[in-house]
């Protein structure tokens, strides 16, 4: 049977907050090296493939996500050359046990196993990924839901446990005797002492294996998520799944809805790098640190300080004199967290809601299907804008009721269409569009376009846009309705 990796990619990343937003979450940002986790995760199902010379083994992964990153998905698609990708798009997020049967049933192949894994995990050895892969595949294949067990390298409290049970009849495989939630860090020992396994989250079964037993464990959530895929509208970059219907989902886990209560549940215990990425403390946990146990990421100064993890992608960062502590600073927010606390950022971010909304939601650089903005400057009637498009993408055709604005190229040449007309404009030269004036912003060329705009009016709020045209799909009625461009 052909394996599919199913990659899940909805959900939002609080814990990893101020650099996880929820408009852009972790997958979608760089935590390690320059490559975000969904692109990394995506690659290397490609490579999986490749690896084992063997190509046809892995049917093109199924992403499901959330509509919102469509084009962020689109785009690490793209460059991972996985055009075959079958995309599902949740119109609001209802957690893994949704995702995983919305997954089974859009499911076309009866020839197939799904490999469902998050998006933002770490597995540092492929091979010994493989391997463990190769071993769950004749109990998945005869209807057991294979998990992918750990051995823990620490007592982490922040992860579940699994204790497995006894061998099954096929080879590396074990029953599950029990689940644990998160424990207490002596929990946590004494569950490691007993023989416990890290919950990866990882699971290999049949899709018409979960389907069937769905009817029997979850069968309202079952008939939901079917009716909001038989009602789902479809394009050639993905099927988004139905809103309404959607909505009335019951947000629950995979582990709770099927595998607590399934008699079909087994383990492969294994050790492959992995690291889910969860927290703060998960990264400095995996980082490379000094001879003080300091991990430090960007402009960072430490001195007479242990054990910290110190990470900006803004301003330059000093420590002096702290132990076990997590300080994360970006261009627009700053975190100061004891170390071990970092599982409890979650609980903060909703505060951050409450208050400053935008600071939850949204990065200083603000990416959109063209490219991205910043706000540089700002004040009575003006505002400042770096502007980058990717090359041979378009911002929506447009125009404003109170607002003009000047564009200056700095680096590449920009097409620019106002009330019809179209002019090339190159760097160091300007262009002026009047209040009340349709135009539009194009990238012509191969490299990147970088503008400096600059808006004045007697409002500028966001929401003065009149969308005419768009390549991406984007209406008036849309979410994004009230963002820039």
């Amino acid at each position: 049977m052909k394996i599919r990796p199913v990659i899940l990619s909805g959900g939002s990343g609080t814990r990893l907050w101020p650099v996880s937003r929820s408009k852009a979450p972790k997958q979608f940002v760089p935590l390690i090296g320059a490559e975000n986790l969904f692109a990394a995760t995506v690659r290397s199902t490609y490579d999986m493939g490749r690896s084992v010379n063997d190509p046809t083994s892995f049917a093109p992964p199924m992403i499901v996500g959330n509509a919102e990153h469509k084009f962020l998905i689109h785009d690490a698609l793209d460059a991972a050359k996985q055009s075959e990708a079958i995309v599902l798009l949740e119109p609001i997020g209802r957690n893994t046990a949704a995702a995983a049967i919305a997954a089974a049933l859009a499911e076309k192949d009866d020839d197939v196993l799904h490999l469902v894994r998050p998006s933002d995990h770490v597995i540092a050895d492929a091979k010994a990924f493989r391997a463990a892969i190769a071993q769950a595949v004749p109990a998945a294949a005869a209807g057991s839901f294979v998990l992918f067990g750990i051995a823990p390298d620490y007592p982490e409290t922040g992860y579940g446990y699994i204790n497995p049970g006894a061998a099954t009849t096929f080879d590396g495989v074990k029953s599950i005797a029990a689940f644990k939630e998160k424990p207490d860090a002596k929990g946590a020992v004494a569950l490691i002492a007993g023989g416990a396994l890290w919950n990866s989250g990882i699971f290999l079964y049949s899709p018409r294996t979960l389907i069937e037993e769905a009817k029997k464990l979850a069968p309202e959530m079952l008939k939901q998520v079917q009716e909001a895929l038989d009602k789902a509208q479809s394009d050639a970059r993905g099927i988004t799944l139905d809103a309404k219907t959607y909505e009335a989902v019951a947000s629950e886990p995979f582990d709770r809805v099927i595998m607590e209560h399934t008699k079909h549940g087994a383990v492969v215990p294994c050790s492959m790098g992995w690291n889910d990425v969860g927290s703060w403390q998960a990264l400095w946990q995996s980082a490379d640190k000094d001879k003080d146990g300091n991990a430090t990421i960007g402009s960072v100064v430490t001195q007479d300080s242990k054990n910290c993890y110190v990470r900006s992608e803004g301003p330059a960062v000093a420590v002096l004199g702290l132990e076990d502590i997590a300080v994360i600073a970006t261009k627009d927010a700053i975190l100061v967290t004891p170390r071990n606390r970092t599982q409890d950022v979650k609980a903060l971010v909703a505060a951050v809601q409450e208050t400053k909304p935008d600071l939850a939601q949204n990065h200083s650089v603000a990416r959109r299907p063209w490219g991205s903005y910043e706000s540089i400057a700002a004040g009575s009637h003006f505002q400042c804008k770096h502007i980058t498009v990717l090359p041979g993408r378009s911002l929506s055709l447009q125009m404003h009721h109170h607002r003009a604005e000047h564009w200056v190229v700095v680096v590449g040449t920009a097409k620019v269409e106002i009330d019809g007309v179209e002019k090339m404009v190159y760097p160091n030269e300007s262009v002026y569009i009047p209040k009340g004036s349709t135009h539009r912003l194009t990238n012509p060329g191969m490299i990147e376009l970088h503008l400096i705009e600059v808006q004045s009016g007697d409002y500028l709020g966001e929401d003065d846009i009149v969308r005419l045209a768009d390549n991406y799909g984007r209406t008036e009625n849309s979410p994004s309705k009230v963002n820039k461009h």
